[in-house]
């Protein structure tokens, strides 16, 4: 049998018929092409995107809140110092800004009339003691004439002998005591410092008249102002809340803006044990020492104290912490799985929170970025360090 093919639609021409033959082959070989290919290429999987969220461990330290207080620096001592007697200003041995030592000589007064009572006084004691010789020579005769002849001198005599010895000796006592008494007025001319300090203020001038300052209440003008400025007291008020928190002994850090925010420690040194009924804050008190003059009185300073302390507290970050009527926080538990979880609050800080009842140390809570979280999401938990304000 012999076949024929005869190519092209039928009616016409056999190009047409091959055409459509070789079409549709061409057909047939890309389905095979796409069909094999679809074979030989693997299924893909699609999988769940677990999210990372920094975690903090629960964990139990002594928390304590910090409150700063502005407070003023003054001098430990100060004192304005006044002319015993009445005199002219003979010599300024110092000016304001000199530091003394105690007992250095500041001012010498010039009372003419003061000397001359002095001489006087030592006039009269040397009379007296003369006085207390004769008497005291006449006693001695008189008494021994009476033991060598018994009835040769009267006994009234001899008492009055004696009388005027012993009349003599308290004489002496007498003028003895008014030399002393002008000595040390003599001695108030003469103006010491009374303790090592610097010289704040300069009030008098060589030939000054300097009325006596033998009243708390007078007028008098003062010749120099002394303040110990080597050791300063640094005085704060304590609001009634934290006066049960305040202890001597306790320690304090003292920032002075003054000299480019230096921190300095000190430790609080008395408190006045009294709450001011005006103000309802307590007075307490640092001693700052000051041996290279430093620090002056009238700085500003601000006292960070530490109150309402906690030893051994639960705490968790305060950025592990939901805020509101509820206070809640976001627990990784052992699924990996975010629950939230409240919690009661008790001490803040800046940068730690008291947790009273909701948790146990050693549990991990989520910080940061608590809006994006959803009670029951999958988390692959990562510990992160935290400090004050933010994580690293």
């Amino acid at each position: 049998m012999k076949w024929t093919f005869q190519y092209g639609w039928p009616g016409r021409s056999g190009t047409g018929w091959s055409w459509l033959v070789l079409g549709g082959l061409g057909l047939a070989s890309a389905g095979w092409l796409v069909a094999h290919a679809r074979a030989q290429t693997p299924a893909v999987m699609v999988t769940e995107s677990i999210p990372t969220a920094g975690v903090a461990m629960v964990s139990r330290e002594d928390l304590a809140r910090e409150v700063a207080i502005a407070a003023e620096f003054r001098p430990y001592a100060e004192v304005a110092l006044h002319a015993k007697v009445s005199g002219y200003v003979r010599q300024m041995a110092v000016d304001f800004g000199d530091t003394v030592k105690a007992g250095q000589l500041l001012a010498t007064l010039e009372v003419p009339e003061l000397q001359a009572e002095l001489q006087r006084a030592e006039a009269a004691e040397k009379k007296a003691e003369a006085d207390h010789d004769n008497a005291q020579l006449i006693y001695s005769r008189l008494l021994s004439v009476n033991q060598s002849h018994p009835n040769l001198v009267a006994q009234q005599e001899l008492d009055t002998a004696k009388a005027n010895e012993l009349a003599t000796v308290a004489s002496i006592a007498a003028a003895q005591a008014e030399v002393a008494k002008y000595r040390t007025m003599a001695d108030y001319t003469r103006i010491t410092a009374p303790f090592d300090g610097v010289v704040t203020h300069r009030y008098a001038e060589p030939g000054t008249l300097i009325q006596a300052g033998t009243a708390s209440d007078t007028q008098s003008l003062p010749l120099v102002r002394v303040a110990d400025n080597y050791r300063l007291r640094l005085d704060f008020p304590v609001t009634v809340d934290y006066v049960k928190d305040i202890h001597v002994g306790d320690p304090v850090a003292i920032e002075v803006d003054s000299l480019k925010g230096r921190t300095i420690t000190g430790t609080i040194s008395r408190f006045t044990h009294e709450v001011d009924g005006n103000t309802r804050t307590m007075l307490t008190e640092v001693e700052v020492a000051n041996e290279q003059l430093e620090l002056v009185p009238g700085m500003y300073a601000r006292v960070r104290l530490n109150v309402a302390q906690r030893t051994n507290a639960l705490t968790v970050p305060t950025q592990a912490v939901i805020n509101g009527p509820s206070p809640a926080v976001f627990l990784v538990n052992q699924n990996h799985q975010l629950e939230r979880q409240p919690v009661t609050l008790g001490l803040e800080t800046p940068d730690k929170v008291e947790i009273l009842s909701g948790l146990q140390a050693g549990d991990l809570v989520v910080v940061g970025n608590l809006g994006n979280c959803q009670a029951g999401q999958r988390v692959e938990p990562k510990v992160v360090e935290l400090s004050l304000g933010g994580s690293h």
